[in-house]
């Protein structure tokens, strides 16, 4: 099966609830030991203050773009079966899921990591814009993965087709994977740009 036809990418319209059932039986096959899955959910406070709903909007050509660019990275640093990532647009009220990513592996071990790698990378790097509704009033968000990224590169963050790689010698841990910038193709792309 080719590396396309095992990665499922999908922005879901407004009102369009996540299956993750429908995505957990995408990744499943005999051949997977494990499948690791995060649920990126609503909660009900933010700092003190009574959170009514998530809104999100996205420039959905792009945002699916960067999906399958990160899939590909993810990939090419762990030996992966498959891959879903799901993440919903509009109105998401307390308790519900706005994103969600199952990966299979035959070890657990990588798709544990690149599950985080996954996540930690979508937050970071897709067009996909998050604004709180409080009891009392809204605010556009920025993700702190986002904000991290932008002072790294000194860029706005968003995927830009460079290559994100994680080293073998440095996935230590679920928790402890290294996401490297490949500098050479960040200054191919820059020169590119001018």
């Amino acid at each position: 099966m080719a590396e396309e036809e095992r990665t499922q990418v999908e922005i879901l319209e407004e009102n369009n609830l996540i299956d993750m059932t429908k995505y957990i039986t995408y990744v499943s096959a005999p051949q997977a030991g494990g499948i690791a899955t995060f649920a990126g959910t609503t909660r009900d406070t933010f700092e003190g203050k009574s959170v009514v709903e998530l809104r999100y909007e996205a420039y959905v050509p792009m945002a699916i773009r960067c999906m399958k660019s990160m899939c590909s990275s993810a990939r090419s640093s762990w030996n992966l079966h498959s891959i879903a990532v799901a993440h919903r647009l509009g109105s998401v009220p307390v308790g519900e899921t706005s994103v969600f990513i199952a990966v299979s592996s035959v070890h657990r071990a990588d798709a544990l990591d690149a599950c985080k790698f996954l996540i930690d990378e979508l937050k970071a790097t897709v067009p996909i814009w998050k604004k709180e509704v409080y009891a009392n009033g809204e605010v556009w968000k920025e993700n702190s993965e986002f904000v991290e990224r932008r002072l790294e590169l000194g860029k706005d963050g968003i995927c830009s087709g460079r290559k994100v790689e994680v080293k073998a010698g440095d996935r230590k841990t679920c928790c402890g994977s290294k996401v490297k910038v490949d500098e050479e193709a960040m200054a191919d792309l820059s020169t590119t740009r001018n």
